[in-house]
């Protein structure tokens, strides 16, 4: 017999097909747009099919008009945070958005422990001990609360580091490994606690425990890793979700919760590659990672060039490779350099762009604002795919990078990026940096490349300087 239920239930299949069609669209520059579409329709199909059994279950009038209230409100906050936010800050809003599921995973938990373990004498807790199934759900509660509250404070922690409003720079505390393996050892302690007596002030200290471990597994990683932290903050919140799901009975939410897991841990594992660095290190706050010491080496003198300046030595190039960061993000740069690129290509220079897998502070920043500005998909190559190529190149363009440019990573030893893998871009003829300053990184790390006899550094908002290239390589094409 049809029923509400069931179309519920065949709904969220096809809305959990439609999610995996998204995550395999969003692999490729060329299909991400039709997987943000599937993304959004699956969205769609789950609300939609949430609603409807929540009517078949004969929700109260009371308990409608409040989830209608709070989805308006959601829906409208929604749309104006994606109206105001810049690309330069999608990643802090990501991380944020991480923090609300953590969030929502902790009071499904709670909401779950005060109706069925909290009310011994109910009906629902009855039919589980009725089932043997009591300490399943009390495992279910504990193991929610704990994913939950580390995604929310962690999360937090990431906000607050992308957004510069705390020092990007690892906390060091004294013993933090023990202080991190520690808290481990005891959540899975009081975890069998609980499932054997579960008693209200057990769930307040895993929640403490779990909010304090959140906090300091963020704050111990340093500035250079948090696109990874983006990504295994992003499975966490997928961990969360599946937990709540379980708590709910939600297969949905489970299957979902699963793939956004499962996807950003193998995401954090590939950026980890990338970076040379562990993943267990990463994800248990930088296990056995160290402060690097402070860095006051003298390197020399830079050299300076302008905007006419490059011009010209772009104008006399067969091929440029063009290597963008977080500052190109920040001053909004990437129009501009969508034009450059077209001026060149028109004049027979060969232009191609170098990503580096963690450049900006997020995964595949970089990659979304080329899209953005137009840039084709075929010129835009990951750093394995070019890095042998700059030998030989005549000029690169270093807009806004700096740490992933490094070579520190590969000739210094004791650098904090030591073994990263870096775009080797000194090996071309001539390099120009675009920078504001001579400041260091957002790893805290000086670059030697600036000093390089190859290199000119070309100071300024990167928008105005690529503004004025444009200007100058116009005027060479009337005269």
């Amino acid at each position: 017999m049809f029923t509400l239920e069931t179309a519920a239930t065949a709904a969220y299949v096809v809305a959990a097909l439609l999610f995996i069609l998204a995550l395999a669209g969003l692999s490729k520059h060329e299909t991400s747009r039709a997987g943000n579409s599937f993304g959004i329709a699956g969205m769609a199909v789950a609300l939609v099919a949430t609603i409807a059994l929540a009517l078949a279950r004969h929700i109260e009038p009371l308990g409608l008009a409040l989830l209608a209230v709070a989805m308006a409100i959601g829906a409208a906050i929604g749309l104006w945070r994606a109206k105001i936010v810049e690309m330069t800050g999608m990643p802090e809003l990501i991380a944020l958005l991480h923090s609300f599921v953590g969030l929502a995973a902790v009071l499904v938990g709670w909401n779950g422990y005060l109706h069925v373990e909290g009310d011994s004498a109910g009906a629902e807790a009855a039919q589980l001990a009725t089932e043997g199934m009591l300490g399943i759900h009390s495992a279910e509660v504990v193991i929610g609360v704990f994913i939950g509250a580390v995604t929310f404070t962690g999360s937090i922690v990431a906000n607050l580091k992308l957004s510069a409003k705390i020092k990007s720079a690892p906390m060091m505390l004294p013993g933090k490994n023990f202080l991190n393996v520690g808290a481990l050892v005891l959540f899975a302690a009081l975890t069998v606690w609980f499932v054997i007596d579960p008693q209200l002030w057990l769930l307040i200290v895993v929640t403490v425990l779990a909010l304090l471990l959140g906090w300091h597994l963020v704050a111990s990683i340093g500035g250079g890793d948090m696109p990874v932290v983006v990504s295994m903050l992003n499975s966490y919140s997928g961990w969360a979700a599946a937990a709540s799901g379980f708590l709910l009975g939600n297969d949905l939410l489970i299957i979902t919760g699963a793939l956004v897991g499962s996807s950003g841990a193998y995401l954090s594992y590939i950026m980890c590659k990338a970076m040379n660095r562990s993943f267990i290190s990463v994800i248990a706050g930088g296990f056995g990672i160290e402060a690097g010491p402070s860095e006051d080496k003298d390197y020399g003198e830079h050299r300076e060039i302008n905007a006419e300046g490059a011009a010209e030595l772009l104008a006399g190039a067969t091929s440029v490779i063009i290597t963008p960061g977080y500052g190109m993000a920040v001053a909004q740069a990437q129009y501009g350099v969508a034009d450059l690129t077209r001026k060149l290509r028109e004049r027979g220079v060969e232009v191609r762009f170098g990503i580096h897998p963690v450049a900006g502070r997020l995964p595949g920043h970089m990659n979304v604002l080329l899209a953005e500005a137009k840039v084709p998909y075929d010129i835009v190559l990951e750093m394995d795919e070019i890095n042998d190529d700059f030998d030989g190149t005549s000029v690169v363009l270093v807009i806004g990078a700096n740490d992933t440019v490094n070579p520190a990573a590969s000739e210094d030893p004791g650098s904090p990026i030591a073994g990263m893998p870096v775009l080797t871009v000194w090996n071309a003829d001539n390099v120009i940096v675009f920078k504001r300053s001579m400041a260091s990184g957002y790893a805290g790390v000086q670059n030697p490349l600036f000093f390089r006899e190859n290199t000119q550094m070309l100071f300024g908002d990167a928008k105005d300087r690529v503004d004025a290239i444009n200007a100058a390589l116009s005027v060479g094409e009337k005269v």
